[in-house]
């Protein structure tokens, strides 16, 4: 693809962002003039579309409240070739902008990500449960998924368009960017990670994300995409639990047996045995799902490449 003649959006959801909104606009019309930069406006209501439009942005709507809501419309609205997200806070570089780009244009990468968590988010962020947070969903992910990324969360992206175009969204809030992550991981996408320095909120914008409330969906969403991308360990490992409490109170029962030719404990030998049915039934359930997740990667394969490509 020719860099020259190639399409770049620029996507910032926004939901009462008044303050920054204009700042953010001006900055990636600068790194990035030829640029396309839209701004999804949220519900806002400071005006934040009205700032948006004078200072040159493309104003669209998306009225389902949440960044889920808004990327989905973003994405399936937009065709491009390289799309960079960014948040309309102005915590994010501007500076990183055109290399995140040319790593996608020269099809080095199919996302790349903004990294804040290897430079300066600990010591800007004056969250502690945030920071806390992020941790915790980092070490969570690269466990499940053997992987070793860096900054899960980050709203600071770019994707090619065969990932925008192949991504199924279906968080609807801010576990939007762990969904993404995951996505990418389990469907064997090029990821490539470049620190950028993170800015806090300037003074009188204020985050729209709940740490406790959100971070539960996070969570949530974690344990969710778990279970649908790998049923098979997901479900082995509640078997294996399974198992453990039936031999925990069968054993004792068959060593009774053994040693007097008695059976005093039907109750604990009855719940051993539904406990090891259920076991087996889980054991049996993950290997069907295991099953009909490859067959789903498989298509998703063919899918991709009866996909349009960009000329």
């Amino acid at each position: 693809m020719k860099k020259d003649n190639a399409k770049i959006a620029v996507l910032i959801p926004c939901y009462n962002e008044s303050l920054t909104i204009e700042k953010v606009i001006k900055d990636y019309q600068q790194v990035l003039p030829e640029a396309d930069i839209y701004v999804y406006d949220n519900n806002s209501t400071d005006h934040t579309d009205e700032i948006a439009r004078k200072a040159g942005a493309i104003v669209r709507y998306e009225y389902r409240q949440g960044k889920g809501n808004v990327i989905h419309k973003m994405f399936r609205e937009i065709d491009a070739d390289c799309y960079l997200m960014i948040d309309g806070d102005d915590t994010y570089p501007k500076e990183n902008a055109r290399e995140m780009c040319d790593l996608i244009l020269d099809g080095k990468a199919d996302m790349v990500i903004g990294d804040r968590l290897s430079s300066t988010y600990f010591q800007e962020n004056k969250r502690p449960f945030h920071n806390f947070g992020n941790r915790i969903v980092r070490y969570a992910i690269n466990q499940l998924f053997d992987n070793h990324i860096k900054d899960i969360m980050t709203g600071y992206r770019a994707f090619s368009y065969e990932f925008v175009k192949g991504f199924p969204v279906l968080s609807k809030g801010f576990e939007i960017e762990t969904e993404m992550t995951i996505h990418a991981v389990d469907k064997n996408y090029k990821l490539v990670e470049i620190p950028v320095n993170y800015r806090d909120r300037p003074k009188g914008s204020v985050s729209k994300l709940n740490t406790y409330k959100d971070g539960f969906k996070v969570l949530k969403t974690i344990a969710n995409l778990f279970k649908e991308y790998k049923p098979g360990i997901f479900f082995g490992l509640i078997a294996a639990l399974f198992l453990f409490v039936s031999l925990i109170l069968g054993v004792p029962v068959f060593i009774e047996y053994f040693d007097t030719g008695l059976v005093p404990r039907f109750p604990s030998l009855i719940v051993s045995g539904i406990f090891l049915v259920i076991s087996l039934l889980l054991w049996i359930a993950g290997i069907i799902l295991d099953v009909i997740v490859t067959k789903h990667r498989q298509l998703y394969e063919i899918m991709m490449n009866q996909l349009p490509k960009r000329k």
